[in-house]
């Protein structure tokens, strides 16, 4: 169902970059965009992990620096059937976890030193399973493509206020509800893409519980790891990259609706890890 939900709303991202397109009409303008957008996404796509890696201060670790860790990693790589990912530790007291890279092949997984101290190593293998599982489904892959729709139709709603409105099909029809497309296509776009996010966090927390072989273990993890998230700040997390970690590093921060988070309820990712338990 997860799979079959991030489809359709992939689907609705394009119908709505089509729209907004017949809106400002200009078939060479949309192109445009369209191509600037996918050539910032294909960069992202290309060097993001290097990028991120580097504004979270994450240093890359070998078997020796920290043995126990490196273990945990290359067995689950293994279950997952995945190549072993570089393992990177984030100096941050804030207890978390992302994977990130373009493919298996070129994959990392980073953990705060917050996560060390509070999690078991049974809760710290589910935490790494979920982290595996993103990067066996391609979730990066996903989310770039997201991002590449999501950031066309914001860059072509910012461009229809420097052109002629109603230069396309919105000539022959009401201008009034192609100004209302352009003013609530990003926000529209914005919150598909966070859905989509959402979508594939409930399917890297199944992944995972199968990675891991314990459901449970990841379950009492997500608890910590909102708990810590809500304590402790992360001074250098950002927006952009918020969708990455486990729990969002914003966690707790403000009153704002799901709708606008880019991951699901605790709560509710607890409810579907303690219902998987009975099948293992």
């Amino acid at each position: 169902m997860n799979i079959l939900r991030t489809t359709f709303l992939m689907a609705l991202l394009i119908v709505l970059f089509v729209l907004i397109g017949r809106v400002i009409g200009g078939q060479s303008g949309m192109t445009i965009a369209f191509i600037l957008a996918l050539g910032m996404n294909f960069f992202s796509y290309w060097f993001s992990d290097k990028m991120i890696l580097k504004l979270y201060n994450a240093q890359e670790i070998t078997q020796a620096d920290a043995p126990q860790l490196w273990e945990v990693v290359t067995h689950l790589a293994k279950r997952a059937k995945l190549p072993m990912p570089r393992v990177y530790i984030i100096p941050s007291d804030q207890p978390n976890a992302f994977a990130t890279g373009r493919d298996p092949k070129h994959a990392a997984v980073a953990v705060t030193t917050g996560i060390l101290e509070i999690l078991n190593w049974d809760e710290l293998a589910g935490v790494l399973g979920h982290e595996l599982a993103h990067v066996k489904h391609y979730d990066i892959l996903t989310s770039t493509i997201a991002a590449t729709i999501a950031g066309a139709i914001t860059y072509l709603a910012q461009l229809a206020y420097w052109l002629p409105f109603g230069r396309g099909d919105s000539r022959n029809g009401n201008p009034f509800v192609g100004l209302l497309l352009l003013i609530t296509a990003p926000i529209a776009a914005m919150l598909i893409q966070m859905a989509i996010s959402r979508s594939r966090e409930f399917e890297a927390d199944a992944g995972g519980a199968k990675i891991s072989g314990n459901p449970l273990a990841l379950a009492n993890a997500l608890r910590k790891l909102d708990a810590g998230a809500r304590a402790i700040p992360m001074d250098n997390a950002t927006p952009a990259t918020a969708h990455l970690f486990q729990i969002s590093p914003f966690s707790g921060r403000n009153g704002m609706s799901n709708l606008f988070s880019t991951h699901p309820s605790t709560e509710e990712r607890i409810r579907r890890l303690e219902a998987m338990a009975g099948n293992f």
